[in-house]
C-alpha cells in the first residue's frame, strides 16, 4: 500500500466517529445497535433487526443513509406483497416515433443503496425469497437478464418479536444470509427522557454528509485488509465448531442445541471482527472484537431443541457458555 493510499484510508477511518456522532443527533441511545449496523456495512453484509415497536428501527436506518448520502428505500412487507413489488416487473411500452411496442423492465425498490425490509416476517416465504439473490449475488435476474444492484448495497430487515399471529418465520437458509442478527432493547431512563425532550418540539437536527458511496466502498476494501492472526482465526474456527452438538466439547451445547452454526458463521465472524477493528480505528483484530460480535453473528445460526425452548434457554445463553470457554 502506497503512502497516498495509507493516508486516504486513515482519513476515511478518522471520519467514522463523526458518522456515529451524526447518527447520534437523531438516534438517542442504541449505540451498540448502531455500531453493529455500521459493522455490517463495512463488512459488506446484511442485518436483521428485532425489537418491539417504537424503538426507532426505521429512523435509525434512514438516518444512517442520510449521513452517508446513500439512496434509501423502504418496503413495507404485508401478506399480499408479491416478488414483483420488490424486484420490479416488465411493462408494455410504445415507441411514439415508430409505434412499435416493447417490454420495459421497471426497477423495483430493491434498487437502492440501503433497503429497509420492514416487518419481513409478515409476508409469505415466496416473497421473502425474492430477496435471496439480491442479498447473495448483488443482482436481480428478470426474464433471463441480470440487473446489477447499486453498490454499496445494504439490506436491513426488521421483525417484531411480540406479535406472531399471521407471521411467516424466515427459513433457515435465508436467516443464514444475514450477517448479523441485532436485538434492540428499551432505552435507559435518561435516554428515554432525552427522547421525549427532543422529539416533541419543533427543532429538527441538520444532518451532514460524512462519507460518500465511494468512501464506503473504499472502507469495505480496507476492512478485508485488516490483519487477523492465525491464532485468532483458529479460535474462531474452534468457537463455531463448538456450537455443533455432534462435535462440541461443551456439555451445555450437547444438552440444549439441535444443530449449530455452519461455515458461513466463521466467515461472518472474521469479517465482522475486522470491521469492528476499523470502527475502533485499529488495523488489527483483537479477541474482544470476536467475543463481542459472537452474539449477533451466531444467535440466528444456532437452533435449540424442544427441551431448551421449554426451559427458557436462549441462543444468547448458549453463546455465553461458548465465549466463556478457553478453546
Amino acid at each position: 500500500m502506497s503512502n497516498l493510499e495509507t493516508q486516504h484510508y486513515k482519513t476515511l477511518v478518522g471520519k467514522l466517529p463523526l458518522l456515529k456522532q451524526e447518527i447520534g443527533k437523531v438516534i438517542i441511545g442504541q449505540e451498540e445497535a448502531v455500531s453493529e449496523v455500521l459493522t455490517a456495512l463495512l463488512a459488506g453484509g446484511h442485518c436483521l433487526l428485532e425489537g418491539v415497536p417504537g424503538l426507532a428501527k426505521t429512523l435509525m436506518v434512514r438516518t444512517m443513509a442520510d449521513a452517508l448520502a446513500m439512496h434509501f428505500k423502504r418496503i413495507q412487507f404485508t401478506p399480499d406483497l408479491m416478488p414483483g413489488d420488490i424486484v420490479g416487473t416488465e411493462v408494455l411500452e410504445e415507441d411514439h416515433q415508430t409505434g412499435k411496442k416493447f417490454f420495459q423492465f421497471n426497477r423495483g425498490p430493491i434498487f437502492a443503496n440501503v433497503v429497509l425490509a420492514d416487518e419481513i416476517n409478515r409476508t409469505p416465504p415466496k416473497t421473502q425469497a425474492a430477496l435471496l439473490e439480491a442479498m447473495q449475488e448483488y443482482k436481480v435476474t428478470y426474464g433471463g437478464t441480470d440487473y446489477p444492484l447499486p453498490r454499496p448495497f445494504l439490506l436491513i430487515a426488521t421483525q417484531n418479536p411480540i406479535e406472531q399471529a399471521g407471521t411467516y418465520p424466515l427459513p433457515e437458509a435465508q436467516l443464514d444470509r444475514f450477517l448479523l442478527y441485532i436485538k434492540l432493547s428499551y432505552p435507559s431512563e435518561p435516554e428515554e427522557l432525552d427522547v421525549l425532550r427532543s422529539t416533541t418540539g419543533t427543532a429538527r437536527p441538520d444532518l451532514q454528509t460524512i462519507l460518500t458511496d465511494q468512501d464506503v466502498l473504499d472502507l469495505q476494501h480496507l476492512t478485508r485488509q485488516v490483519h487477523i492472526s492465525d491464532d485468532l482465526l483458529a479460535y474462531i474456527n474452534r468457537l463455531v465448531r463448538a456450537s455443533r452438538p455432534q462435535e462440541s466439547p461443551v456439555p451445555f451445547v450437547k444438552q440444549w442445541v439441535e444443530w449449530g452454526a455452519g461455515p458461513r458463521a466463521g466467515q461472518a465472524l472474521v469479517l465482522c471482527a475486522k470491521a469492528r477493528a476499523v470502527l475502533h480505528e485499529r488495523f488489527s483484530v483483537i479477541p474482544d472484537d470476536i467475543q463481542t460480535l459472537a452474539y449477533p453473528v451466531l444467535r440466528h445460526r444456532i437452533a435449540l431443541n424442544f427441551r431448551a425452548e421449554g426451559e427458557g434457554i436462549t441462543t444468547d445463553k448458549v453463546i455465553d457458555e461458548l465465549v466463556s470457554k478457553k478453546f
